[in-house]
């Protein structure tokens, strides 16, 4: 069942990166800079290439909900950190520009970097279901610091608010995918049980509410400055709801150095991956994506 999980959010994975970079494509397209943001969203959602973007990201969205039916939050998540990946070789081919060295080295770390980090913590176990009284105090430390991150945001530049908001959104993602779980958790129940639960409906809320998030983020900067928050920060916190609201184990102990070293590693390559040229451009910026 855990391979099952494994499978579902890597094709989850693929799924998100193409929506990134079919989306960044569009955004990029009707332009950024001293746009007003009511002529700039109908001129975004005529876009064909936006639109199968947002289609391929509910796909996306349907194998994640199936990978967190079947495997652990902390398992899922962090698995579709692998998005990063796929968006660089994918908007590769897309903004017709090929990786590097330096960049397939940095792919092959954060490879190594993930699968060391969940074979030494072996994230297992866990509850199906949240209650409520957790959720209240995780919805009100989750909300409040993407708030916060949002405010200070619309005081920074380009590149440093495109990051700051790709926390804010990382935050929304993981915090609908952990709805998602708990929602789907009383499929046990009956699917009765899952449409007549607040969760479901909270999922989407959230989530749609971060899909819009996502959009202004993208209009924010590059990919070179949200993704990599946009990836890390939905991993690592989902590892931290996993373990806070559905009781999930993660071994630590005498392990926990070189998981430490891991998760180094994983954020050492993941930024090296957001200083590649393939998304960069060249030394002056031009074709940057």
């Amino acid at each position: 069942m855990l391979a099952l999980s494994i499978c579902l959010a890597l094709l989850a994975a693929v799924g998100n990166a193409a929506a990134s970079v079919l989306q960044r494509r569009a955004a990029a397209d009707t332009g950024t800079a001293g746009t007003a943001v009511r002529g700039w969203w109908p001129r975004l959602v005529r876009r064909r290439v936006w639109v199968w973007g947002s289609a391929v990201l509910g796909l996306s969205g349907v194998f994640q909900a199936l990978a967190l039916a079947t495997g652990p939050l902390a398992v899922v998540q962090p698995v579709m950190s692998t998005e990063l990946l796929f968006t660089l070789v994918l908007g590769g081919l897309v903004f017709r520009r090929n990786p590097d060295r330096r960049t397939w080295w940095a792919f092959g770390a954060m490879a190594a970097g993930l699968a060391a980090f969940l074979a030494l913590a072996e994230p297992s176990g866990g509850r199906a279901t949240v209650p409520a009284a957790d959720w209240l105090w995780a919805g009100l430390v989750i909300g409040a610091v993407a708030v916060g991150l949002v405010a200070v945001a619309l005081r920074l530049p380009s590149a440093p608010r495109a990051a700051v908001l790709g926390t804010a959104t990382a935050l929304g993602f993981s915090g609908t995918a952990a709805l998602l779980k708990d929602a789907l958790g009383r499929l046990q129940d009956g699917l009765g049980a899952v449409f007549a639960g607040w969760q479901l409906y909270a999922a989407a809320a959230v989530g749609l509410t971060s899909f819009l998030l996502l959009q202004v983020t993208f209009r924010a900067g590059t990919l070179a400055a949200s993704q990599p928050a946009l990836t890390l920060g939905d991993a690592l916190l989902s590892v931290v709801l996993g373990v806070w609201l559905f009781d999930e184990r993660v071994v630590v102990g005498v392990r926990g150095v070189f998981e430490a070293i891991a998760l180094v590693v994983l954020v050492a390559a993941c930024v090296e991956l957001a200083r590649s040229p393939l998304v960069r451009g060249g030394e002056e910026g031009e074709d940057s994506w």
